[in-house]
C-alpha cells in the first residue's frame, strides 16, 4: 500500500487544472512547470495518474472489501455496513469531484472532515473498517500542514485501535502495533517524499540558472567578439590605407615644392593630392565608424571620465593634463581598454579604496597612468604567469607595444601599484596637430 502517492508538501492544495482527481492524486512528483506558468498548474505526467488511480482503487476496493466481507459472512449488521461504506465512497467521489477541494485548504478541512465521519460510523457497525485508515492517512497529510497532519495521523491511528478494540474481546499487540506502524510509515513516506521534491526544485532551478547563464555568457562573447572585429578592422584601415594616403598626400606635397612655378605637371599633383585628400577623408569617417561605444560619443578624456564615475567599490579620479589633441582610433581604443583592464583589475584583486587616472599629452606622446594604494602584488610573478592569472598585464602590454609604445608596472606587496602607458603620436600629428587633419 505504500505505493499510494505520497502528497506533496504540506499546506499545498490540488492543482486546480485538474478538477477531476482526488487531492491525494497531487501528490505525486509533478511535471515541471513551463517559463509561464505558475507552480499550481503543473501537468501530471503519466506516473502520476498511475498513482492517483492506484490510491481511488485502493480506497475503494477496502471499502468493497468490507462491505462484500459483511454480507458474505451473513453479519447481523450487514445492511449498516454496505451503507457506511456507501457513504464513504459517495463523500470521497464527492471530494473528487468538488473544485473548491483542490483549490481550498478550508474546503478541503471540510472534506477530510467528512470522511472522517463516514469512517467513524464503518468503524462503529464493522471492525473491517481499520483498513481505511492507510489511506486516510495520506490524504490528512496532503491536506493539512505537517503538524495538523501529524496530530491527525495521530487520532486516527487511535481511532482505528478503539474501533478494533470495540468489536474484539482480547486485545493482541497487532491491534495497536498496526495501526501505529501504518502512521510512522506514512509519515516517514511524506517526509522523505518532501525532501526528494525540495531537492529536485532546487535541481531545477540550478538548471534554469545555468540556462540564463549560458545565454547571457554566449550574448557577452558575440558583443565581445564584434567589438573586437571592429576594432581590428578599424586598426587595419587606420595602418594600412589612412597610412597610405597619407603618405602619399605629403609625397604630393613635396613634389609640388620641388617643381618650378607654372610646371605643365603642377595641376594634375595638385588634382591628385585632393583625390588622396578626399579618400584619406573618406578612410577617416570609416575608422570613426568602427569606435567602441564608449568614444562614440564623445572623447578619450570623456570615456575616462566615464568610466571612472561608473566604478563600483573604490573611488577613483580623473585628471587630464597638457593640451588634448585628437589621437587617431587604435591609440583611443588601446588607451580606453588598457584604463578598463587596469581598474577592472584594482576592483577584483586589489581590494584599494581609492584609485586616479591621469591622461597626460605631451609634444610627441601621450601617457596613461593608472595608480591605486591596494594591497600590491609582485610584477615578476604576474609577468611569468605565477601570479592570480597575471592581472591581465600580458594584454595590456601587448597592446601598448602594438602600437610602439612603452608599458611599465610598479608595485610591490602592501605598497599599491601603478601602470604607466606611453605611446608616441604618428608623424602626421607631429606635422598636423590640429584635430581636422590630424587622424
Amino acid at each position: 500500500m505504500t505505493a499510494a502517492a505520497p502528497p506533496v508538501p504540506p499546506g499545498d492544495c490540488a492543482p486546480p487544472a485538474a478538477p477531476a482527481a482526488a487531492p491525494a492524486s497531487t501528490a505525486t512528483p509533478p511535471a515541471t512547470p513551463t517559463a509561464t506558468a505558475p507552480a499550481t498548474a503543473r501537468t501530471l505526467t503519466p506516473v502520476s495518474k498511475v498513482l492517483k488511480l492506484c490510491l481511488h482503487a485502493l480506497l475503494l476496493g477496502l471499502l468493497a472489501l468490507a462491505a462484500g466481507r459483511a454480507v458474505a459472512d451473513s453479519a447481523p449488521r450487514a445492511g449498516w455496513v454496505f451503507a457506511a461504506c456507501a457513504l464513504l465512497a459517495a463523500v470521497y467521489a464527492a471530494g473528487v469531484r468538488a473544485p473548491a477541494v483542490h483549490s481550498s485548504p478550508r474546503a478541503g478541512a471540510v472534506w477530510l472532515a467528512g470522511i472522517g465521519a463516514a469512517w467513524a460510523a464503518l468503524l462503529l457497525v464493522s471492525p473491517d473498517g481499520l483498513w481505511i485508515a492507510f489511506p486516510l492517512y495520506f490524504l490528512e497529510l496532503h491536506l493539512l500542514r505537517l503538524r495538523w497532519g501529524v496530530a491527525a495521523v495521530a487520532v486516527t491511528a487511535c481511532a482505528a485501535i478503539g474501533g478494533f478494540l470495540a468489536h474484539s474481546s482480547a486485545a493482541t499487540p497487532g491491534a495497536f502495533l498496526g495501526p501505529l506502524l501504518g502512521g510512522a510509515v506514512a509519515v516517514a513516506t511524506v517526509l522523505g517524499y518532501q525532501a526528494l521534491y525540495r531537492e529536485s526544485e532546487r535541481r531545477r532551478e540550478l538548471i534554469e540558472e545555468l540556462i540564463t547563464t549560458r545565454a547571457d555568457l554566449a550574448a557577452a562573447e558575440r558583443s565581445a567578439g564584434i567589438l573586437a572585429e571592429r576594432e581590428r578592422l578599424a586598426r587595419e584601415i587606420h595602418d594600412t590605407l589612412a597610412q597610405g594616403l597619407s603618405s602619399i598626400q605629403l609625397l604630393l606635397r613635396a613634389a609640388e615644392r620641388a617643381l618650378p612655378e607654372g610646371a605643365p605637371a603642377l595641376p594634375h599633383i595638385a588634382q591628385a593630392r585632393e583625390a588622396a585628400q578626399d579618400n584619406l577623408a573618406e578612410a577617416r569617417r570609416f575608422v570613426r565608424a568602427l569606435t567602441p561605444p564608449d568614444l562614440e560619443h564623445g572623447s578619450l578624456a570623456a570615456a575616462l571620465e566615464r568610466l571612472c564615475a561608473g566604478v563600483p567599490g573604490p573611488r577613483v579620479r580623473f585628471s587630464l593634463s597638457g593640451r588634448p589633441r585628437v589621437l587617431p582610433t587604435p591609440y583611443e581604443v588601446a588607451l580606453l581598454r588598457i584604463a578598463q583592464s587596469a581598474l577592472a583589475n584594482v576592483v577584483r584583486h586589489a581590494r584599494a579604496g581609492r584609485a586616479e587616472i591621469t591622461l597626460t599629452f605631451m609634444d610627441a606622446s601621450v601617457t596613461l597612468d593608472i595608480v591605486d594604494d591596494g594591497h600590491g602584488f609582485d610584477p615578476s610573478s604576474a609577468a611569468s604567469g605565477s601570479g592570480d592569472g597575471g592581472f591581465g598585464l600580458p594584454a595590456m602590454r601587448s597592446r601598448a607595444e602594438t602600437l610602439g609604445g612603452l608599458f611599465t608596472v610598479e608595485s610591490a606587496p602592501g605598497q599599491g601599484t601603478a601602470v604607466a602607458v606611453t605611446l608616441p603620436l604618428p608623424l602626421e600629428h607631429l606635422e598636423h596637430p590640429d584635430p581636422v587633419e590630424a587622424l
